[in-house]
């Protein structure tokens, strides 16, 4: 089984020599035909010195250095780019991921034939502010989405290659391709794994994390559930809208014409100092936007993928697989 595993790394030269270490001692890793793909997202440390010697001592690593910090996403779809391997797995620098999980990921891909498999921190050894947004985080997306994971932001998964010739990667909306996989009609799953505590370096997500989080929820939501069909969200937005403002505006427009009638016997309705005729207008003009216009800018990104890539590779090392000597 052809297997690569991409590896996002920003600022982690403390872990990436142990990492390396227990990814070898996996068995499934130890063969010829597996790849470790480091993606150096413009550290500022002595990661990339370490990504190539471990490159010129290991002909399974392969190396790719951002110029600058693109993020997470970028990172991995530069890596599943490169990846040459059947099975895909990702995961994060920091050795709170443990290798040794690979076998079973792999096992349960082929056994149960999944597509996806995410991981799950069941036991996280991080603190109360991290656990309970993510918790929370958690639980919308798979109430928004429709697929019930315990950790969508879990950086170990599992994948089958072909899953990225449908999903693409842009902005952060990495840790919800099980989502956006789903959608497709691919199989996915989840598997508890051990959490370990962090021993170099410190966390690189701060709050803002989850307020972006919460809005390429949002995006995610709208591209699974109306990227094929968008009228049917804004068509219903905007009909509501423009009939509630034109329902306001016959309303005054009968109180008007009745008080015209010689059997009113009373004073003329007056119009121009009704506030709710502009509110009534406004109504009917942002229905009318709201029908014609929606989220055209997230469509495009989402299905016509733009020919330049999300990031700017300054140098590689080590080879592919079909091009290492025999």
């Amino acid at each position: 089984m052809d297997i690569s595993v991409v590896i996002p790394v920003y600022n982690e030269e403390e872990s990436l020599r142990e990492l390396h270490r227990q990814l070898g001692e996996v068995a499934p890793l130890a063969r010829s035909e597996s790849e470790i793909i480091f993606v150096d997202d413009g550290s500022t440390d002595g990661s990339w010195n370490i990504i190539t010697d471990l490159a010129a001592e290991d002909p399974r690593v392969r190396g790719i250095r951002f110029r600058r910090n693109f993020g997470k996403a970028a990172a991995l779809e530069a890596g599943f780019h490169a990846a040459s391997g059947r099975i895909l797995f990702s995961m994060d620098a920091d050795l709170q991921d443990d290798p040794a999980e690979i076998p079973d990921f792999l096992d349960r891909i082929e056994r149960e034939g999944l597509d996806v498999i995410s991981g799950w921190k069941k036991h996280r050894h991080d603190p109360w502010h991290k656990v309970f947004p993510s918790r929370i985080f958690n639980f919308m997306v798979s109430r928004l989405t429709g697929v019930r994971l315990h950790d969508h932001n879990c950086g170990m998964k599992c994948y089958r290659r072909e899953i990225f010739d449908e999903v693409s990667l842009y902005g952060e909306l990495h840790r919800f391709v099980p989502s956006l996989a789903a959608a497709r009609g691919y199989k996915v799953g989840e598997k508890v794994i051990a959490h370990r505590a962090r021993q170099f370096g410190r966390s690189k997500y701060g709050f803002n994390r989850f307020i972006k989080g919460f809005l390429d929820l949002l995006s995610v939501k709208f591209v699974t559930g109306y990227g094929k069909r968008p009228l049917h969200l804004f068509g219903t937005l905007g009909l509501l809208l423009f009939s509630v403002g034109a329902a306001i505006l016959a309303y005054l427009a009968a109180r008007w014409g009745i008080s015209r009638l010689p059997c009113a016997g009373g004073e003329l309705y007056n119009l121009s100092n009704r506030p709710a005729v502009i509110y009534s207008a406004a109504l009917m003009l942002l229905g009318g936007q709201l029908m014609s216009i929606g989220f055209i800018a997230e469509l495009f990104l989402s299905y016509q993928k733009s020919k330049t890539a999300d990031y700017s590779v300054k140098e590689t090392v080590g080879a592919p697989k079909n091009e290492r000597e025999p």
